[in-house]
């Protein structure tokens, strides 16, 4: 790696709505298991806003963001070949110069790992900078040609080649799209939601449904990129499942509505079966009250994360329904690991969406340097603007 001292990065200061773009020494390593990675791309995501906002009790200033791709620049002594025996393979084949993603938390890869943490504290400083420090990064980074090769040897033998991707969309799949098809994943294999999905009756499916539920009857509340990424993986799977179903977006903020429902027209076209609708929070009580007959949902994705999100998810959901959350009454982080095969399916498949940016159908409205990252978090903050991502070299 090159003797820089100082690089640039974006800082959250106590105690809230303050952030400043600063010189910080550039990180180096100082454990065998770390890896040094110079930020390509890095996302402003709406978990963030919980610690611009002050409410997660940070008391110290810290580099921000979670979500970034970039390029391997420097490797602790435990990257080498014969470190295969009993540990990740990264650690016997990540090289410099490969080009990783990076899930939202540390994790080692080999225990329930007591080391798990959110990247941008305090004690694990963020990818909003020109490099970071990956803590564990064999069992925390995807190397990108590894897993592009492993997917198309499974999935993409009639193409005859590894997909072409958009570097923006692959930032989604550190937090956001594996978050949302997490939340889809959850609400359609959930014991109440199986007799819809299987045709098959209590106790088989471990649920009760009666002759009349013909037609599943979901409602997502949030459509941030989040809540989109998790409409577009609910209307993949019960397409490819054939099923009929009703669902309703929800979000008060007119633009959201606008995108999902440019989303849902450009999907529709290989949807035989269901409709979308999006709705304000008093129109969708209306709609749901009608399609249901004052019943609700047979499920709710609540893919907001705060209390009036969650107390209307209860009111929408009918009795023996499910609730799911991005904060889960299951409890526990979406899993980005065991998810990404999964979520890098769909970005392959849907790079019509994932793979433009600041088109009336991207998840991703713009790629901003880090001299506006005080305006953009400002911005995303009050609702102004969909999903940013950050060019640290822009």
């Amino acid at each position: 790696m090159s003797p820089s001292v100082d690089q640039l990065a974006i800082l959250w200061y106590p105690p809230a709505y303050d952030i400043r773009v600063e010189k910080v020494p550039v990180p180096r390593i100082e454990h065998p298991d770390d890896a040094i990675v110079k930020v390509k791309l890095a996302g402003l995501c709406g978990s963030d806003l919980h610690l611009y906002r002050g409410t997660e009790g940070m008391t110290e200033p810290c580099i921000c963001g979670h979500e970034f791709v970039g390029e391997i620049v420097d490797l602790g002594s435990s990257f080498h070949p014969s470190e295969a025996r009993d540990r990740p393979s990264l650690y016997s084949t990540l090289k410099v110069g490969h080009k990783v993603i990076s899930p939202f938390t540390v994790s080692c890869g080999e225990c329930q790992c007591a080391e798990s943490r959110l990247c941008g504290t305090p004690n694990t400083p963020g990818g909003q900078a020109q490099y970071i420090r990956v803590p564990k990064a064999g069992g925390t980074l995807y190397r990108l040609d590894e897993a592009l090769a492993t997917y198309t040897a499974q999935e993409l033998e009639a193409q005859h080649g590894i997909p072409r991707l958009a570097d923006s969309s692959l930032l989604l799949l550190c937090d956001i799209l594996p978050t949302g098809v997490f939340a889809a994943f959850q609400a359609l294999n959930h014991p109440k939601t199986l007799p819809m999905m299987t045709s098959q009756p209590y106790p088989h499916s471990s649920a009760l449904v009666t002759l009349k539920d013909t037609v599943l009857l979901v409602a997502v509340v949030g459509l941030g990129p989040v809540g989109v990424c998790a409409c577009i993986a609910m209307l993949d799977i019960l397409r490819a499942k054939g099923l009929d179903f009703k669902l309703v977006s929800i979000d008060p903020i007119e633009a959201r509505r606008n995108k999902i429902a440019s989303i849902y027209s450009k999907m529709s076209r290989e949807q035989e079966r269901g409709y979308l609708e999006v709705a304000s929070i008093e129109d969708a009580r209306c709609i749901i009250s009608e399609w249901s007959n004052g019943v609700g949902c047979n499920v709710v994705l609540e893919v907001v994360g705060n209390n009036s999100a969650l107390s209307l998810a209860y009111e929408l959901v009918r009795p023996f329904g499910c609730i799911t959350s991005n904060v889960s009454l299951d409890f526990g982080r979406c899993p980005v690991r065991a998810m990404f095969p999964i979520a890098l399916d769909l970005l392959v498949r849907r790079q019509d969406i994932f793979g433009d940016v600041g088109g009336e159908v991207s998840l991703v409205d713009k790629v901003v340097g880090f001299s506006e990252a005080a305006t953009m978090y400002q911005e995303f903050d009050k609702g102004k603007c969909g999903k940013v991502l950050f060019d640290p070299w822009k």
